[in-house]
């Protein structure tokens, strides 16, 4: 379901302008209009990563070093964002002639594509520096380029350093791209230069297992994600809505340790009785000439853990629904997870709908990094793609490097799940345990398909840290900080300490330049609210977007140490 079925706001008049006019890339008036000259310039900032500062510092790499498949993220006019926006409020208005009438990405590149004189231009001055230019992206707003560490320096004026970064070396350009004036019009700047790679929004929390030979549990099986959340009437009716015909895509950097798991998964819990369902692993192939998406095998980082997770969670909302796993490897310059978005979306033949579990956060991901994801998936609702992404697990911060580490970088969300054009899907938990009304929503197991609970359970904030005024009544202390408060138990340490906890907050740092990196500073601002959140009851009026849009269970429970058992403590694990 797209997010902008909600947000068909404009009037008549208006909607019927968006129906009746089409602009056209190809005849869309160039914006470079001024020769360019290799001495005026100017900065594309907010572009260099938090990590390239003189502590990290191990020198320039070698000028020869080859940097394949880099992107040069476009602009478009004014004029051409203006239509694209009143486009598509109009597929979403039942109203309009338009309603649903999708574009392909090639139709989309037509229209709402840079001026084909200024991608010209631009391909003529990265060629100029001895870059070979590789095929510009269906959609019109990516060109793929590929040259050397020495080349980018000359042409962007940024070198490329090795940095080490909490015992691993990385690379990345050690200052903000420059380019000539004359190109920056047209010319949003490099999507990266660094090897920094996105993280898995799943937070897995230490030592949280059980055999519930002790301690009752009360545990979430996919026939409760079907009571809770009303699936069954859907799954019963005639017809039954259960995802035939349909595929899921859950983008990821890894394929799945076993297939098996997959299908073990829906015997064991009684889903393997919708045929139709299906599990299949692609590798996206890119537009000729553009990088390939490499096969990544099993990642090493324990990515396979979310693709499981993913894959699996998907085919228990929608058991006869097709689950693609597509998945890239990453490379030097190549988010495998952003590339396998990338390469659906421009496809002759996308899904219907885009699963993404990773991100990275505003202030860390770049300004050219943020405008290409607000593209992609501008592109993404114009083709008819629902694309939902996690906002993650670590509470308010997202840009905190890890879920143990305490919370300094202050509030900021994650990037690929902050534009207005995504669905962006947060996490709840749920109340009874903390109110102790367990047996009100559960009852016993009584074997496969393990489903237990009975009805709607009342969700609460996910807050999964040592902070937590329910979680420091829960435990029956007093307070959180001081010698004898929760944060200092050995309660808390580690299952309480770190950021995690549902998150959300307001888009703080799609354009502009932090002057602290890492955190929403300087002159960063938000992506502007969207129509579909204005007036809405509890809303922030910020002016900003804010995430998440829905959410639904996804804590990982409540639990007490075996050293301090408690008959009315219970975990959940999902």
């Amino acid at each position: 379901m797209q997010l902008c079925r909600f947000a068909a706001i404009l009037s008549a008049a208006c909607l019927a302008f968006a129906d009746a006019h089409e602009v056209r890339a190809d005849g869309a008036a160039p914006l470079i209009t001024q020769p360019i000259d290799e001495h005026d310039l100017v900065t594309l900032g907010g572009n260099t990563r938090s990590e390239a500062n003189a502590a990290n510092d191990l020198g320039a790499v070698d000028t020869a070093m080859p940097l394949e498949h880099l992107e040069l993220q476009l602009r478009r006019s004014a004029e051409q964002e203006q239509q694209l926006e009143l486009l598509i409020e109009a597929l979403h208005d039942p109203a309009s002639q338009g309603f649903h009438h999708w574009l392909s990405a090639d139709d989309f590149g037509r229209r709402f594509g840079a001026a084909p004189a200024d991608i010209a231009v631009v391909q003529s001055w990265l060629e100029g520096h001895g870059f070979h230019v590789g095929p510009v992206y269906p959609g019109g707003m990516v060109i793929d380029f590929s040259g050397t560490a020495g080349q980018v320096a000359g042409a962007f004026h940024t070198p490329i350093h090795r940095l080490a970064v909490r015992g691993e070396v990385h690379i990345g350009n050690i200052g903000d791209p420059q380019i000539p004036r004359a190109l920056a019009p047209a010319v949003a700047g490099i999507v990266k230069l660094n090897d920094f790679h996105p993280t898995r929004k799943h937070r897995p929390k230490p030592k949280f297992t059980g055999d519930c030979s002790s301690t009752r549990c009360y545990q979430m099986a996919p026939a409760d994600l079907a009571t809770i959340y009303d699936f069954n009437p859907l799954f019963h009716a005639e017809p039954s809505i259960t995802g035939k015909g349909q595929r899921i895509a859950v983008v990821e950097d890894t394929d799945l340790y076993s297939d098996s798991d997959w299908s073990d998964f829906r015997r064991i819990f009684g889903l393997s009785g919708y045929h139709s369902g299906a599990l299949v692993t692609i590798h996206p192939p890119p537009p000729e000439g553009g990088a390939a998406c490499r096969d990544p095998g099993v990642n090493a980082d324990g990515d396979d853990v979310e693709a499981a997770l993913d894959a699996e969670w998907s085919s228990a909302a929608a058991p006869d629904a097709t689950i693609v796993v597509a998945a890239c490897d990453n490379s030097a310059t190549i988010d495998g997870v952003q590339q396998a978005i990338h390469h659906l979306i421009v496809s002759a033949s996308p899904p219907p709908i885009i699963s993404v579990s990773y991100g990275i956060c505003e202030a860390e991901n770049g300004a050219a990094a943020n405008a290409f994801f607000r593209s992609l998936y501008q592109q993404a609702v114009v083709e008819g793609i629902s694309v939902f992404v996690a906002t993650g697990d670590s509470g308010p911060e997202d840009c905190a490097p890890n879920f143990t580490s305490p919370a300094k970088f202050g509030i900021g969300v994650n990037a690929w799940a902050s534009t207005p054009h995504n669905v962006a899907v947060g996490g709840t938990d749920f109340s009874d345990t903390f109110a102790g009304t367990n047996a009100l929503y559960w009852g016993p197991s009584t074997g496969a398909p393990w489903g237990t609970a009975k009805s709607y359970v009342p969700e609460m904030a996910w807050n999964d840290t040592c902070a937590s005024d329910q979680t420091v009544a829960f435990f029956g202390y007093e307070k959180s900080y001081g010698a004898k408060g929760f944060c200092n138990s050995a309660i808390a340490s580690p299952m309480y300490i770190g950021t995690g906890g549902g998150e959300g907050g307001p888009s703080g740092c799609a354009t502009g330049t932090p002057s602290v990196t890492g955190v929403v500073s300087g002159t960063c601002q938000g992506w502007a609210k969207p129509g579909y959140q204005m007036h809405v009851v509890g809303m922030p009026d910020d002016g900003v977007r804010d995430v998440p849009d829905v959410s639904m269970f996804a804590a990982d429970g409540w639990a007490a140490p075996r050293t301090r058992p408690l008959s009315s403590q219970a975990f959940r694990r999902w």
